[in-house]
This record gives structure tokens, sequence and C-alpha cells, in this order.
């Protein structure tokens, strides 16, 4: 399998994804590759697409035609299938099990591994990088601050132990603190083994996150490349980062 450094066979690969809603085509033709190790971001304005792009590869959402493969193996069209195959997404806007604490959200996350596995060092795994959540462990989920929830979010589709974690917006709502927090463990997440795509509006901090990325646009891939090419390219710049103000240090 090939990594960040390297050889070719991706460990995921969209090949010529449609998909519609009735008489909206949501996804005209979307090809993309990750590989082993890597970062991919895929930025766009809302309602390009990226949302529908994650729950497309989920199989929550029908795939009109094209292929998605994982690890060599094509990708089932039945979501508890693509978890049980290693695929694991953090939904956009959370969506934790408000009324289970935080124990039995990060529990439920390892429900497709089987019963009888013993989750005491992937919880303990989870507590390391979010720290917040071993404090509150007991607490229902729903009444956890916004951030809190993003990290038991994250912290849930680990649980699964994928072999690729997708992230549906993970900074939506957040105060640009607790972005920055997210961000960084999920950068150390990465650092650990984990590969990542990653959909996010907020295109500055998805490419200083990134190693690659991709630029939705109605439906449509319009450009990729290295994420520090695409925040230096003035297009992107212009469209996506708020101008032409200073670029962040990566």
């Amino acid at each position: 399998m090939s990594g960040v450094n390297g050889t070719t066979a991706p460990l995921l690969e969209v090949r010529d994804l449609h998909v519609s809603y009735g008489a909206i085509k949501a996804l005209g033709g979307v090809s993309l590759r990750v590989d082993q190790g890597e970062i991919v971001s895929v930025i766009g304005s809302n309602g390009a697409g990226k949302s529908t792009l994650m729950n497309a590869i989920m199989g929550t959402v029908r795939r009109e035609k094209g292929e998605i493969v994982l690890a060599g193996s094509v990708l089932s069209s039945k979501s508890y299938q693509v978890v049980q195959q290693g695929i694991s997404l953090s939904p956009e806007g959370r969506k934790v099990f408000a009324p289970l604490t935080v124990e039995e959200n990060l529990r439920m996350g390892a429900f497709p591994r089987g019963k009888d596995v013993n989750l005491g060092e992937d919880l303990e795994w989870v507590f390391s990088l979010f720290p917040r959540l071993k404090e509150r462990i007991g607490q229902y989920a729903g009444t956890l601050s916004g951030g809190e929830q993003q990290m038991l979010a994250i912290g849930r589709a680990l649980m699964s132990k994928p072999k690729i974690l997708l992230l549906d917006e993970p900074s939506l709502g957040l105060a640009p603190i607790i972005i920055k927090d997210i961000f960084t463990e999920l950068r150390r997440i990465n650092e650990m083994g984990v590969t990542i795509l990653l959909v996010e509006q907020n295109a500055r901090q998805a490419l200083l996150l990134s190693h690659r990325g991709y630029v939705l646009q109605t439906g449509l891939l319009v450009r990729e490349g290295a994420s520090r090419d695409l925040l230096d390219d003035p297009g992107i710049t212009a469209a996506y980062l708020g101008g032409s103000g200073a670029r962040q240090k990566r």
C-alpha cells in the first residue's frame, strides 16, 4: 500500500462518482485519491457538494454512477458494511447521541467491531487525544459544549479503528480558539498513523492541515494539487481564502 512518500496504489480511490437528488445533479463525475498516511482536504463553498461526497462514500446517499475502492476492494453501498470495511465518518453537525453519556457514545462507535472487543486501550487513546472527554466521561453528550461535542464525534469515529477517517466540516459553528485546538489534534491523530479525508468550508485551515487538496465547485472537481501550492494560488486565495491576506505559517 502506498504512503505519503509514495508508491502507486491509493488507500481510497473515488472513480467517476455521480450523485443526483431528483433532477438536481449534486456530483457530476468526481474522482480523487487518498494515499496511506495522508491528510487530503476537499474545499469549496457552501452547496458545492462536499457533504454529498462524504455521504456517498459512506453509502448514506445513493451512488448514481461510479465506483469507490478501499485498499483494493470495491466499497459496499450499504453504510454499515462501509464501516466494517474500514471507513468511519465524523459527520457535519456532530450528531452525537444526546441522551447517552460520553463513554456510551464512544462505545457506540466501536459497535461494528463486535461485542467481545476489549475497549479499554482504545478509550484511553481517545482520552489522551481529548482529555476533556475523560473529565466528562459520565456526562450526557447533549449537555456538552459545541467543541466538546466535536471532540466526541471525532473520538466516536476513531473507536471503530478505521483505515481512513472522514471528517465533514469539523470547524462548523466553533470559536476560532476551539478550531485551532481541534485541528492541532487532527494533525496529531494523523501523525499516529490515521489517514484522513477532510471536507471543510474553512479552506485556509483545511489547506494548512492537509498534504494535498481538491477544489469542489457545483459538484465538479476543478483543481487539485499540493496544499501549499493551492494556498499560494491567487485564484484560490480570491475565491476561498478571503482575498490576498497574509498566509499563515503551516
